[in-house]
């Protein structure tokens, strides 16, 4: 079995040379100034929120950006979102664009949408992630309400188990498609409330209270909350539905 190595520094600042690194993962980590020089080797994958990414001296830094805009323009619209009216359109782009992607899920036997691809966090899973998402970002940040996170609810990785418990998430909870589609589409509708109550002056609210205990002290703005969760719906869509071409394919 291989090593496993969680919330460790002992990396940082390391010099790995002449190593067999095959297959190596790293995941949920801060990887600023990471190097990789002079190796070789087949199917290398990077994914994640970068900066700056060169490879071979060429900074491919926009044109990734570009290409997945280009492939995913739905991203773009949750980025770019500055006034209400751009956060009523990227809402209403996501709900659709959700709805069709849930028709098609719906076309696969139950057990594969609790499968994972590559690792990855399966259908399920996902939308678990996406009801914490918004359980946090919007209810407890920007409507405070008494009890924002849902049982099902599933947070990145980087969360330590015991806040989780502390929240109320059931992680190793096993909910069958409709269970987990039901809490979500519920927050779902929150958020259509929201976005069509939103006004100016509300989205330059100073929220009182942070997403979960465990986020940094600091000041959140209901635009950004819900920025938060109209990037978190495109980002994990993309990958939901690459992940669904596979399902698809091995069904």
């Amino acid at each position: 079995m291989a090593a496993e190595y969680v919330q460790s520094d002992q990396f940082r600042g390391a010099r790995i040379h002449l190593c067999e690194l095959g297959d190596l993962e790293i995941r949920d980590c801060e990887v600023s100034g990471l190097k990789i020089v002079d190796c070789y080797g087949s199917d290398v994958y990077l994914g994640g929120d970068f900066e700056r990414v060169v490879v071979n001296d060429i900074d491919v830094t926009a044109y990734v950006e570009a290409e997945l805009d280009r492939q995913h323009p739905i991203r773009a619209m949750a980025r770019d979102a500055a006034s209400v009216d751009d956060y009523r359109a990227a809402w209403q782009a996501i709900e659709t664009m959700w709805q069709t992607t849930l028709d098609r899920a719906r076309l696969l036997p139950e057990a594969k949408l609790s499968e994972r691809v590559n690792g990855e966090w399966s259908f399920v899973e996902t939308h678990r992630h996406l009801l914490f998402a918004s359980d946090a970002w919007l209810g407890s940040a920007v409507l405070e309400e008494e009890a924002p996170y849902h049982p099902l609810g599933y947070p990145a990785g980087g969360m330590p188990a015991e806040e989780s418990a502390k929240l109320g998430l059931t992680l190793d909870a096993k909910p069958t498609f409709d269970e987990a589609l039901a809490a979500r589409l519920a927050r779902m509708a929150t958020m259509r409330r929201v976005i069509d109550e939103l006004t100016e002056a509300e989205l330059d609210r100073v929220c009182a209270r942070k997403p979960a205990p465990p986020y940094p002290d600091q000041e959140y703005v209901v635009r950004r909350c819900l920025k938060v969760v109209l990037k978190e719906e495109a980002e994990h869509h993309r990958y939901a539905v690459r992940d669904l071409a596979q399902l698809e394919a091995t069904a």
